[in-house]
């Protein structure tokens, strides 16, 4: 229970083998802190009776409100075991699933984890989802079951319950873990099975196809959790008792006579102990047993329990003497039951010797870092490890080893930036006088009171003779200077005293990381690299020796910086220090300006940049922020700029339309972020609008059936009273529109006409664009590349299996007549190149594939090269904002049907060819042209853009025939084919059936039967759709699954507490896109629609209710009545 000094801390820190990295892991509210909180008390940090109500790593005052971690925070502790030292960082992370990103970022710098699971609750969604983090990062869990007081007080099982209840969530979470680790063998098999394919070419019938090879010879028992294995520990965090069961073991084996070995092996499963025999037998459930588990452990844990709950005196003077326990009074007449078995338990299992225990025998320290996760880190995208240069395969070597030598290159992480205030830094903290100050103040204070007196005196006594007291006035006149001299450092004092509070108010930010090799000294100079920094070029322009010291060409996502500062993380505390050998976590200050949210740093340039974090939860939630005094505008962008540094998750951007706009994961981060953004980072009073909800747009097929369900064309239509303005002023003169929703439009100049349709995709489909997103932007970076001519470093022939596989997808999904050889003609997919939509051409005469990269590159001249990315610019364009209520495209096809280009067009692109003959020419004739172009209507301007698009405008060619001057209104060609394409894809999307698409989350509700009904009603008024329900084994709590539109959640969750009285409580995380069944423009049209709906059909339109709201937020025309049918009030009494 003694405080470590800091020395020592330094001295473990030395030695890595006894090193053990781990951070705590668990659902909300199942007690990560309580337990971190149980550990540091064990080191006399805080005192064991505030263990559990403290919360010490809960550091910030709405975590302590609210009750829940919202931030990671890390610890060192010390801890002995026989007469080895440890050194264990503990991180503890929040469970809730807003801000799952504090997880990465702690999981990345970890070698084990902690997960805690709830006795009474079980596995709940976001034990899976930390469970899952922890198996993609490599690192191996240990698990503690907690709160199993609360099957003894709450629910009220007999041992023989609980033991059956236990085992059962030991099973489920197993399940989880055996579901991980089943796709991760299957996976590593389907590779290896392309590989081998690639290389003997079997007649197809020899193959015999067997989904369980692989996973019988693989070897997992070690990934499972059991209690024999020593990786699972039973303990009540808040009670302050845990064990595991090998404590249990040596206990009996001296009473029994059993070896430990063997009790180990027996004390958990279906094994009994026959008295008589003094043997252990198995089965115990056919014999109608006890388990030894219940008979040894549970049964005494529960006698305790009763004892102190009934207050049974002579009972608990037993149980406490027999333990060899010692009880103080204060404890043994207190009130409250709860403070004396903690009492007792604490003395008895202490949870912080079984934890820390379990935490060194089981989690590997950093020099038992496995190949595999060093792989895995230093592989960005999907470039694999083979494919990076040699001397960057070299530095594995310096991971595995994970030495502190001087020869060593360092190697650092940083996985977050957290702000600190000024103030708590160990060098602005105040320090204890010496005792030489101490005397020189008393004698400061002594002169400023005697000169106060005598001050006084002077007053009394004027009429004194100055003669007399010339000598007093002369030490006077001394001491005067000698104050002048103090008020003129009393003022120097203040401005250094304003400077001061200046940089106090000021936020630091300090870097958590850890040292992966090497040593990280104080002031020491090294490389940042982005995450975008390749090695393989930088290498080119430096030599792999090079230190961050020397004078350095410019490497992109690269720069030098110095580690000024090095701090034991201690929960609130920092200490200061001179240097970190490897496999430690760390705070480095003074990196504020060189990382942003994560960076690897190294002092070799061949170090590749690890891989990003992966975050669970995707932030969904907007708001625009903008400052209540329009002048504070500065302070709010710079705190916005702090606040996307402090916040792993959150993303702050600025709209087209100028808001300043934050995007966050849920209600709780939302509100998190803005209140820091008030007190701490602008310091400013913010005004923030509603959520911006996201929407997406997209076509349908035509119904089968109106809204009375009804089939379509087989009832009479009546004259429709109000027909639907929309239907006569959605397409102008000038665009033709057939009947099964072809549209054809000519460019201003009528030298290019388009044929569009839009067609929507298959869901799978749209699906399959959404996951493969970074695959396609890939294709796209691939084939600009081979445009250019460049000579791209060897495309990976991993990425390229997987663009085939994805086209295979693609065909796979896109079959039947209409959608014939449709895979090869995909021109472009959008909005950005890389969305859910796709542009198809099917015209005559041009080829062109987004599948160059794999080597189908198709270099023709025809008359349409020129223009084609004009019209790819006009889809990206139409596919960014719909015409509903300009929110992106999703799911949509558009196919160009026919483009035809006249005589003047092809006269543009004739010319384009011969340019290379007239080139010196033409830059002249448009240097002259710049210069005289005020005269003809022309800017400066246009004839840079005509180059710059690689068109010409159409009047310099056709000037010296004085043919054509039609094109110099209008602008560049180019540019008018973009809007004419924009145009065409619009009417061709409002001449199919339109939708609305919502964003949904995915809603887990855990209540009780009593309050079931209750959150139903919440959840059908706001529009949700219960998937499933099913009762938790063993308890009375339901777990309800839902699904919720995005729009209808915001203050979800406070509104199922209030009705349940904090019964039941959800978790929101994003899902998908889902189309809304409604026709936002649905008019009645046929007489029993007029019966049903009534003639204005003003019934709630959800589809049309959030278009409008879209549409108003952004300034569109709503059309809406404000008042129909007005008409004065009249009272029947006449006024008097």
């Amino acid at each position: 229970m003694v405080l470590t000094s800091v020395e020592k801390m330094v001295g473990l820190q030395k030695k890595t083998s006894g090193i053990r990295n781990i951070c705590i892991l668990a659902h909300v509210d199942h007690g990560k802190t309580t337990l971190a909180d149980c550990l540091i008390s064990s080191n006399g940090i805080i005192s064991s009776r505030l263990a559990g109500k403290l919360r010490y790593l809960d550091s910030r005052e709405d975590e302590q409100i609210r009750g829940i971690t919202m931030k990671s925070s890390a610890i060192s502790l010390h801890f002995v075991k026989g007469d080895q030292e440890y050194l264990i960082n503990l991180i503890d992370s929040p469970g809730h699933v807003d801000f799952s990103s504090e997880v990465s970022t702690a999981v990345r710098l970890c070698d084990g984890c902690i997960i805690v699971v709830d006795a009474v609750e079980g596995v709940c969604p976001q034990t899976q989802a930390v469970l899952r983090q922890a198996w993609l990062e490599n690192i191996r869990p240990v698990l503690v079951i907690n709160k199993i007081d609360r099957l003894i007080v709450e629910l009220k099982l007999t041992p023989q319950e609980a033991y059956l209840h236990l085992k059962n969530i030991l099973e489920q979470i197993n399940a989880v873990t055996g579901a991980l680790f089943t796709s991760k063998v299957l996976e590593e098999r389907a590779e290896k099975e392309t590989e081998s394919e690639n290389v003997s070419d079997t007649a197809p019938g020899d193959q015999i196809y067997d989904w369980s090879t692989g996973l019988e010879d693989t070897d997992d028992s070690h990934l499972y959790f059991s209690p024999e294995h020593g990786n699972v520990v039973f303990a009540s965090a808040i009670d302050g008792w845990g064990f595991g069961i090998e404590h249990f073991a040596k206990l009996y084996s001296q009473k029994i006579g059993i070896k430990p070995t063997v009790l180990l092996k027996t004390l958990w499963g279906d094994y009994y102990l026959n008295t008589k025999a003094k043997k252990i037998m198995k089965g115990d459930q056919s014999k109608g047993k006890k388990p030894l588990f219940v008979q040894l452990v549970l049964d005494n844990i529960w006698s305790l329990y009763e004892a102190v709950m009934k207050r049974d005196k002579e009972k608990i003077e037993k149980i406490v003497t027999s333990l060899g326990l010692k009880i103080g009074p204060r404890e043994s007449r207190h009130a409250d039951p709860k403070v004396q078995l903690n009492a007792i338990c604490s003395q008895w299992l202490p949870i912080s010797d079984a934890v820390l225990s379990m935490v060194c025998n089981k989690v590997p320290s950093p020099l038992d870092i496995t190949a595999e996760r060093v792989e895995k880190l230093m592989c960005v995208g999907a470039r694999t490890f083979d494919s990076l240069p040699p001397e960057t395969q070299e530095l594995k070597s310096a991971f595995m080893k994970c030495s502190s030598e001087g020869t060593a290159p360092v190697i650092v992480f940083v996985s977050k930036m957290f702000p600190v205030d000024s103030k708590a830094l160990p060098q602005n903290k105040p320090r204890p006088l010496t005792q030489e100050e101490i005397a020189h103040r008393r004698e400061l204070a002594k002169r400023r009171h005697a000169e106060k007196l005598a001050a006084s005196q002077g007053k009394e006594l004027p009429e004194e003779p100055p003669s007399e007291n010339s000598s007093e006035v002369a030490g006077n006149t001394g001491d005067r200077k000698g104050e002048e001299q103090q008020l003129t450092g009393q003022g120097d004092s203040m401005t250094s005293k304003a400077v001061k509070e200046e940089t106090e108010n000021k936020e630091s930010f300090i870097a958590f990381a850890r040292v992966f090799s090497g040593v990280a000294k104080r002031g020491q100079k090294i490389f940042v690299l982005g995450p975008k920094y390749d090695p393989a070029e930088s290498l080119h322009k430096l030599s792999a020796q090079c230190s961050p010291t020397s004078d350095l060409p410019v490497v992109p996502h690269m720069t030098c910086c110095t580690l000024e500062n090095l701090y034991l993380l201690m929960g609130r505390e920092l200490e200061d220090l001179e240097e970190v050998p490897a496999g430690n976590v760390l705070g480095i200050g003074g990196l504020q300006d060189f990382v942003l949210k994560s960076a690897t740093l190294s002092t070799s340039p061949a170090c590749p940049p690890f891989t990003p974090l992966n975050f669970e939860a995707t932030p969904i939630v907007r708001v625009a922020v903008e400052p209540k005094h329009p002048s504070e505008m500065p302070q709010l962008v710079r705190g916005m700029k702090l606040l996307n540094q402090a916040d792993p998750c959150v993303q702050v951007l600025i709209q087209e339309t100028g808001e300043h706009v934050l995007v966050t994961a849920g209600e709780v981060h939302l509100q998190r972020c803005l209140d820091d953004l008030r007190e701490r980072f602008a310091k400013v009073q913010i005004s923030v609008s509603a959520p911006i909800i996201p929407f997406r747009e997209t076509i349908t097929r035509p119904p089968k059936v109106d809204m009375v369900n009804e089939e379509i064309g087989k009832q009479q239509k009546v004259a429709v009273i109000h027909q639907t303005k929309e239907d006569q002023n959605k397409i102008p003169e000038g665009v033709q529109v057939d009947s099964d929703g072809l549209v054809t439009i000519s460019t201003p100049n009528k030298q290019a006409t388009l044929s569009v349709r839009a067609m929507p995709l298959p869901e799978e489909v749209t699906r399959l664009l959404e996951e493969n997103s970074d695959l396609i932007r890939t294709m796209e970076q691939l084939s600009t590349s081979l445009n250019e001519d460049k000579k791209t470093h060897e495309i990976n022939q991993k990425t390229l299996d997987r663009i085939k596989e994805f086209k295979q997808k693609l065909e796979k999904n896109l079959q039947g007549r209409k959608w014939r050889n449709a895979v090869d003609q995909i021109w472009s997919f959008g909005p950005r190149k890389c969305g859910p939509n796709i542009l198809l051409y099917n015209f005559e005469g041009y080829k062109r594939s987004v599948w160059q990269c794999l080597g189908t590159t198709v270099k023709e001249v025809s008359k349409y090269r020129d223009f084609d990315n004009s019209i790819v610019s006009g889809f990206q364009l139409a596919t960014l904002s719909g015409p509903m209520c300009e929110e992106p495209l999703m799911g949509v096809c558009f196919i160009v049907e026919k483009w035809e280009i006249n005589k003047v067009g092809d006269m543009l692109s004739t010319s384009r060819q011969d340019s290379g003959e007239n080139d010196a020419t033409e830059h002249q004739q448009n240097e002259d042209n710049t210069l005289g172009s005020t005269d003809e209507g022309h800017s400066a301007n246009e004839h840079q853009d005509g180059n710059q698009s690689g068109t010409e405008s159409p009047e310099k060619i056709s000037k010296p025939k004085g043919e054509l001057s039609l094109a110099d209104c209008y602008g560049p060609f180019s540019g008018q084919l973009i809007a004419t394409m924009k145009e065409a894809c619009r009417y061709a999307l409002q001449a199919k059936p339109q939708r609305l698409m919502a964003a949904m989350y995915t809603c887990e509700i855990m209540a009780t039967a009593e309050v079931l009904g209750r959150v139903y009603a919440v959840l059908s008024k706001r529009e949700g759709r219960v998937l499933q329900e099913e009762m938790k084994e063993g308890t009375d709590v339901f777990i309800i699954k839902a699904v919720l539109p995005v729009a209808e959640s915001f203050g979800f969750a406070d509104e199922i507490r209030k009705r349940t009285s904090g019964l039941a409580s959800p978790q929101l995380v994003f899902s998908h896109w889902e189309i809304i069944s409604s026709d936002p423009f649905w008019v009645p049209t046929t007489e029993e629609e007029y019966l049903h709906f009534g003639e204005k059909a003003d019934s709630e339109n959800q589809a049309r209710k959030y278009m409008n709201a879209v549409r108003k937020r952004k300034g569109l025309y709503v059309e809406e009545k404000i008042v129909e049918h007005a008409e004065k009030q009249r009272t029947l009494s006449r006024n008097k």
